[in-house]
């Protein structure tokens, strides 16, 4: 069976022992940066690797960029090639919150042509709840035959947003928190408030109560206002670094609604020149 979006922790615990499957613990905490490697040292889905947002999910931090830039395509090609990854894998990613960081992978693979990669639905917490296995063996994968081409269309600069900015058959969605988003508090980076004209879909308006994903039919319903008509492959999503961005882009997926962009330097990387404009409050 194809996982290209979501896929349960029933589903994942069926395929375990499966030689092309590859999973990724990809928890993380912002706030405390060695903290999801040491969760995963202690126990982790069986065969899992882990993925460091800030390591192995970005490059280093330049002048201008992002907070969380995007890998060279050969760097991250490779770093996957070491983690076991091959051209035919199946390839799971989890975190122990509401996805947001595996989105950042699962966006990733994409990006470099591998379509055959899914978020575990609800995460770990979903796994646990379950009962299912975990592990604290730390896997030594043969190296894989992974070569990625990265698609140009998936990503978007900021001379990109800008133009969408006055074209109306564009559309840019900031997944951000409504009060980031409007300016009235900015905990991370340095300007607060928006692009001018975008829109505002918080990434949280994805899940449900339990922590899980909408299913496609509420999702098209929960995401039908915020693309105001606009069709998916003429939207850009940005958030804070690049991250959260993945997680509404990965819903977009799931509800169908295919070919948005990322921005990934997003807020971080667009607040970072003073001759970019910012806008704050609600949009008209």
């Amino acid at each position: 069976m194809s996982h290209r979006t979501l896929i349960t922790a029933e589903s994942l615990a069926g395929l375990l022992g499966d030689p092309r499957l590859r999973i990724f613990d990809c928890r993380f905490d912002l706030a405390r940066p060695g903290d999801g490697r040491r969760r995963y040292l202690d126990e982790h889905l069986p065969g899992a690797v882990y993925a460091d947002l800030n390591r192995d999910l970005a490059a280093p931090v330049t002048p201008g960029s992002g907070r969380h830039p995007l890998p060279a395509p050969a760097d991250f090609a490779a770093w996957l090639r070491r983690q076991g990854v091959n051209r035919d894998s199946r390839v799971v990613a989890y975190d122990d919150g509401n996805g947001m960081y595996a989105a950042r992978l699962w966006w990733m693979l994409r990006w470099l042509g591998h379509d055959e990669v899914a978020v575990l639905d609800g995460g770990m917490r979903r796994w646990l709840q379950l009962g299912l296995q975990l592990s604290d063996d730390i896997p030594s994968p043969s190296p894989g035959d992974f070569v990625g081409q990265p698609r140009a269309d998936a990503v978007a600069d900021a001379a990109a947003v800008l133009a969408a900015t006055g074209d109306p058959s564009q559309r840019v969605l900031d997944a951000r928190a409504p009060e980031r988003y409007r300016g009235e508090v900015e905990p991370i980076d340095a300007v607060a408030g928006h692009v001018p004209g975008a829109g505002n879909h918080p990434f949280g308006l994805s899940l449900d109560a339990q922590g899980g994903f909408l299913g496609p039919d509420e999702l098209r319903g929960a995401l039908a206002a915020s693309l105001a008509g606009t069709p998916p492959d003429r939207v850009i999503a940005m958030c804070g670094s690049g991250v959260s961005a993945c997680h509404l882009l990965l819903a977009l997926e799931h509800a169908g609604l295919r070919g948005a962009r990322l921005y990934p330097g997003s807020w971080s990387e667009w607040s970072s020149d003073p001759a970019r404009p910012v806008r704050t409050g609600a949009e008209p």
